[in-house]
């Protein structure tokens, strides 16, 4: 059986590679951009960087730097009035995962019209919006390389799932040097981000020989450096190695898709406001001891590509020293429970089946090697006080 894989017509990888912008702009014949971002990347000097390679060429583009961490349906309503009224034919989305994925709803509903939620899963949203310029600044969602956008409903706290080849960049510019002014929490998050991206893509129940090759890869990569970044952002060959990890990570789950970590993070992320790669790594240790008798051999694959296990391991030896890591690892980067992110314990215990509830309906459980009824998602979350 054929799997079909889909990924950006243009990748560019490596140091430099966000001053090649003009040169896909051109191949791409547009010349009208707006860069959307945040105001940290405004303030790094990022976007006025990319403002000033554009204009060496004759080419003006403006920025929009309202976007949000973990956007919402209000939050990009001002990128698509701004996307309606000046007549843009292209999108530089610039920063981490939320600009990008605001970037791609608002390409959408600039084009097209309509709310958010028309867009939703299980539609699949093949229709081209306006083609996005992707050139992310951390080493973590995969964004870049991705046909998903996860955009928050504020009236219900839903995280809405959106997919389709419509959101996926046209062209990657997969510059690492842009991340050697992360921060440590922000490396510690992105980074376990892309290693679940990665494990899940890899477990996953879609997955297939194309995808896995780049799940591999992609662990083979974040192991042995997650740790290095975080405790010195300056190592470049880290950095370069974490930022190929997380792209290559991107493509693995964008064409295998994301299991029960992602199905459980969301609900936690629209509930509490917990940053996606945070809850991500609360959850990965404890769904992935659930998970393992579903797929004991792929999840000892994990451990060794990752390397904390050797060939000569058993899947069994194998399997218990990759739980150790997962620990060891969110124990080192100071990865906080939820009662240490200050959430209070009651409201998440009475909120728990309602999550469950939406983290099946979200889709992503059904991917699972093990799936899970609601009752024992409930028993997961439990674990994490």
């Amino acid at each position: 059986m054929s799997s079909q894989v889909i990924l950006p017509r243009i990748m560019q990888v490596g140091a430099g590679a966000s001053e090649n912008v003009h040169e896909v702009l051109m191949s791409l014949g547009c010349d009208r951009p707006l860069i959307i971002t945040d105001k940290m990347m405004v303030q790094l000097g990022y976007a006025g960087r990319i403002q000033e390679v554009l204009a060496l060429h004759g080419v003006n583009a403006d920025v929009f730097d309202d976007t949000v961490p973990e956007p919402t349906v209000n939050s990009i309503q001002a990128g698509v009035a701004a996307i309606r009224d000046g007549s843009y034919d292209s999108i530089i989305a610039l920063g981490g995962g939320s600009p990008i994925d605001s970037a791609k709803a608002m390409g959408i509903l600039g084009k097209f019209g309509g709310e958010m939620r028309d867009y939703k899963f299980p539609r699949i949203v093949n229709e081209e919006g306006l083609p996005i310029i992707a050139v992310p600044t951390t080493a973590g969602t995969g964004s870049e390389v991705t046909r998903f956008t996860i955009i928050t409903d504020e009236t219900t706290d839903e995280k809405m799932l959106c997919v389709g080849v419509g959101f996926m960049p046209v062209a990657a510019l997969v510059d690492y040097t842009l991340t050697l002014s992360l921060p440590a929490r922000i490396t510690a998050d992105t980074g376990i981000d892309a290693l679940t991206h990665a494990m899940e893509a890899y477990v996953s129940q879609k997955a297939n020989h194309y995808s896995d090759s780049q799940a591999l890869a992609a662990m083979k990569l974040i192991g042995p450096n997650l740790r290095k970044v975080y405790h010195d952002g300056s190592d470049a060959a880290a950095r370069e190695a974490m930022m190929l990890g997380s792209t290559l990570a991107g493509v693995a789950f964008s064409n295998a898709s994301v299991a029960l970590v992602h199905g459980m993070s969301r609900p936690i992320g629209a509930a509490f406001h917990v940053p996606h790669g945070l809850s991500n790594a609360m959850l990965l240790p404890s769904v992935t001891e659930f998970s393992i008798p579903g797929a004991p051999d792929r999840y000892a694959d994990c451990a060794r590509a990752i390397g904390v296990a050797s060939e000569a391991d058993s899947d069994e030896v194998a399997n218990a020293k990759l739980l150790d890591e997962l620990r060891a690892l969110n124990d080192e980067l100071q990865v906080p429970t939820p009662e240490q992110f200050g959430i209070d314990h009651t409201t998440f215990m009475e909120l728990m089946p309602t999550m469950a509830e939406q983290a099946l309906a979200s889709g992503s459980p059904n991917n699972n090697p093990r799936i899970p009824n609601a009752q024992e998602i409930v028993e997961i979350y439990k674990t994490l006080w």
